[in-house]
């Protein structure tokens, strides 16, 4: 969701805090248009990271709840980039987007973030993401770490959508968050 984080699955980089650098992806151009969205689900953290440390972000859109997220309008090639960096492939091939798109959903693989998910449109335009093939309640969560929380918040925050107290609320209500991170905890961390 930060944009800076974001830019370094398009530019190539390692973002700040994380200890995995990126390839990047063929089309380097940022995207144009970047906005807040609330989508409905669930968003959780389970597995660890070898990235940020901690529990990873996971969506399930079957869940009952708000998400709040940021749209990156980028082209089909784009984002067959960016999710191949995310499940840990060289990015270069397009990945077939016409199940999601059909569907709403499809699995290129049962590891995290081979499931695509399509949540809905905005402006005429699919809403893609990617995520793992479980639910959240199929696994034990884990706590993120607080390189982690800070992106994530940043990013919201950039969005211009919700205020730090809104967003520190959500964060800290997630699953896997919940009860390990406070709402004024991740306030602090964030201003810090």
């Amino acid at each position: 969701m930060d944009l800076a984080r974001f830019s370094c699955y398009i530019a190539g980089g390692r973002p700040a805090g994380a200890a995995r650098a990126y390839p990047g992806c063929r089309d380097r151009r940022l995207p144009e248009v970047s906005v807040p969205v609330e989508l409905e689900g669930v968003v959780y953290f389970a597995t660890e990271s070898p990235v940020w440390a901690g529990g990873r972000a996971f969506y399930d859109p079957e869940a009952s709840g708000r998400v709040f997220a940021r749209a990156h309008l980028v082209s089909a090639e784009q984002f067959s980039d960016i999710a191949a960096q995310e499940m840990y492939r060289q990015p270069g091939a397009d990945l077939n987007l016409s199940q999601v798109l059909r569907r709403g959903r499809a699995e290129l693989g049962s590891g995290r973030y081979e499931t695509l998910v399509c949540p809905g449109t905005m402006d005429g335009l699919p809403v893609l993401t990617f995520t793992a093939p479980w639910r959240v309640r199929d696994l034990s969560w884990n706590t993120p770490s607080a390189s982690y929380v800070k992106v994530l918040c940043r990013g919201l925050l950039e969005a211009g959508a919700w205020d730090l107290p809104a967003v520190a609320r959500y964060i800290a209500a997630c699953p896997g968050a919940a009860g390990a991170w406070t709402a004024r905890d991740i306030a602090e961390l964030v201003v810090g």
